[in-house]
């Protein structure tokens, strides 16, 4: 099994929470333990995917949930850095269009996407 690991950084206009492993049935309720206990409230709720290579249905549906929850409070979903297994899955399902996307940079960049790299994540402490 490949290691998991989320972290969690709380700036003023966003929350970043990082992704490193597989999103599935195993390791989604993992993330949302972390993110149900993160206050958005008019913020944007960035997760970072760069480390994240594989997504299944389960992780698909966490992230509609996901970006539910920041809806509710006034937020917005913001999904970084995604490789090309887990984009591929979002574009053929059509729930690519749901989310606001920052592009993965370097060799697994989606062609075509916009060239912004999973840092825009990120913000200054």
């Amino acid at each position: 099994m490949p290691s998991f690991g989320v972290h969690i950084s709380d700036h003023a206009e966003r929350v970043v929470v990082t992704v490193v492993g597989e999103l599935d049935f195993d390791t989604c309720p993992r993330i949302t333990q972390v993110t149900d206990k993160v206050i958005i409230r008019d913020r944007t709720l960035c997760l970072d995917l760069a480390g994240v290579s594989f997504l299944d249905a389960s992780g698909l549906g966490m992230l509609q949930l996901l970006n539910e929850h920041a809806g509710v409070q006034g937020g917005l979903l913001e999904l970084a850095g995604l490789q090309s297994q887990p984009r591929r899955v979002l574009e053929l399902t059509g729930m690519a269009a749901r989310f606001r996307t920052a592009a993965a940079s370097g060799p697994d960049a989606h062609p075509g996407a916009a060239a912004q790299p999973p840092s825009e994540c990120h913000a200054a402490p």
